[in-house]
């Protein structure tokens, strides 16, 4: 029996004084919620995510709902997945063994309310790039089962690079497709499932789950079985069935399978069998279009020139990128300010103190890379000339050299024979054409694109 929405309403209400609404709507009311009487059990999409709210929230949860039921209630934190993508349940395990080796249960399901809000990683959301855009391509391929080659396929990234955003992604488009029966846990879940039967002497069982109940395997953290001889011998045979049958696979891993130490060489060779794709950090490119869309998504509006900072200052993966705009956006509401240059760099100072160069690049460089984008040259940019194919180059170039170096408006303006205000204009009409103009986007976005290729080079 869920809580009424009255109930958990009331509860995001009260965390709402408190948390940031963009903080809110990534971590706490994405949930799927399920309650009986004094107990609540609120369903993460993710294990990460899982993690996230337990270290961050748990205690303000508790305390939200103490506070709208009058009364304290136990609060689990649970897995959901699509109700009818998981795998039947296990044979019954005899009375007499039911004590000492309980059947695994399938990840809990969230609500009807809320079992769409809690699964956010899809392919339409996962940002692609140079960085990722094989594993994507694959992982896309494999839920729709259009290449057999890819099969198993293996994800490798370090942490917080998008493999369980690819995993779920894998998950949810595959049942999409045509409803089946789908297998999604890690390593750790597999191999204590396996020493689970092995006790109560369920193999039969689990062997049935895991072969013949099966049709799309999903399994996270292949590195947890460092040395576990048993369940790598386990997994492998299971490994060799599921491809004999038909079934898809898909495996993640913190390192490329030839790195994994304790891996049987039986093992990694059926593992390597299909197709190795490897996530790498994402460039200022995919840096920038990540941040859009999750400030998009939060209804957040962000500056082109707090952007700039944010893609500088945060190198390193798309958690370090969210919890860096969530930092600004938490910061924003509870001073009340508007996000600006100034906010973003304290925000950012907390994170990462250490100072990161906003802008390398110089004025030259800019100008000479939308003149050669739009076909033109420097000289005519600065020319006196308002023909259209020369007002917008001149214009962007104005626009971009504010972005891109440490130049102000009147040294800029010297580089195009202008003075102070024209540069300023210019600035501030392609920031409101922006907004009205699609084409415009498109081609600053790709211009944004090459000169942040050159600063990354040059940095």
């Amino acid at each position: 029996m869920s809580p009424s929405p009255l109930f958990w309403d009331g509860v995001l209400r009260r965390l709402g004084q408190d948390i940031p609404a963009f903080t809110l709507d990534a971590w706490v009311r994405c949930l799927g919620v399920e309650g009986e009487k004094d107990r609540l059990l609120l369903l993460c999409p993710t294990p990460f995510h899982r993690e996230r709210v337990r270290e961050r929230f748990l205690g303000r949860i508790e305390t939200a709902v103490e506070a709208e039921t009058g009364r304290a209630h136990a609060i689990e934190l649970g897995l959901a997945l699509p109700a009818a993508a998981l795998e039947p349940p296990q044979a019954p395990v005899p009375a007499e063994r039911a004590a000492a080796a309980p059947t695994p249960k399938p990840a809990r399901r969230a609500n009807p309310a809320g079992s769409q809000a809690s699964l956010p990683f899809t392919f339409d959301s996962f940002v692609v790039g140079s960085c990722n855009a094989l594993a994507r391509e694959a992982s896309l391929a494999l839920a729709r089962d259009q290449q057999p080659g890819l099969n198993p396929l293996y994800l490798s990234s370090d942490p917080g690079l998008g493999k369980t955003h690819l995993a779920r992604a894998v998950v949810a488009e595959a049942y999409q497709a045509r409803p089946t029966r789908i297998i999604y846990e890690s390593a750790e879940q597999f191999t204590n499932h396996f020493m689970a039967a092995i006790r109560g002497k369920t193999m039969p069982n689990f062997k049935r789950r895991y072969r013949e109940r099966c049709e799309l395997l999903v399994l996270e953290d292949v590195q947890f079985l460092n040395s576990k001889c048993a369940t790598q011998l386990e997994l492998f045979h299971t490994l060799v069935h599921l491809a004999d049958a038909g079934a898809r696979v898909v495996l993640t891993g913190d390192r490329l399978p030839r790195a994994i130490d304790g891996l049987d060489g039986r093992l990694r060779s059926q593992i390597t069998a299909g197709l190795v794709a490897e996530i790498e950090s994402p460039d200022a490119a995919v840096r920038r279009r990540i941040l859009r869309a999750k400030a998009a998504a939060g209804g957040v509006r962000l500056p082109d020139d707090c952007l700039d900072l944010l893609v500088d200052s945060v190198r390193g993966s798309v958690r370090d990128l969210e919890g860096a705009l969530s930092q600004l956006v938490a910061t924003a509401s509870l001073l009340k300010r508007r996000i600006d240059l100034s906010l973003t760099r304290g925000a950012l100072h907390k994170l990462a103190p250490a100072p990161v160069p906003v802008r390398t690049l110089e004025p030259k460089v800019v100008i000479g890379a939308v003149a050669a984008f739009f076909g033109t040259s420097h000289a005519a940019m600065a020319a006196r000339s308002r023909r259209r194919d020369v007002l917008l180059p001149r214009q962007l170039a104005m626009y971009l050299c504010r972005r891109y170096t440490d130049e102000p408006l009147c040294a800029i303006a010297r580089h195009f024979d202008r003075d102070h205000p024209a540069v300023s204009n210019a600035v501030k009409s392609v920031e409101r054409r922006i907004l009205e103009r699609a084409p415009l986007r498109y081609q600053i976005e790709e211009l944004s694109a090459r000169l942040d290729q050159l600063r990354d080079r040059a940095g």
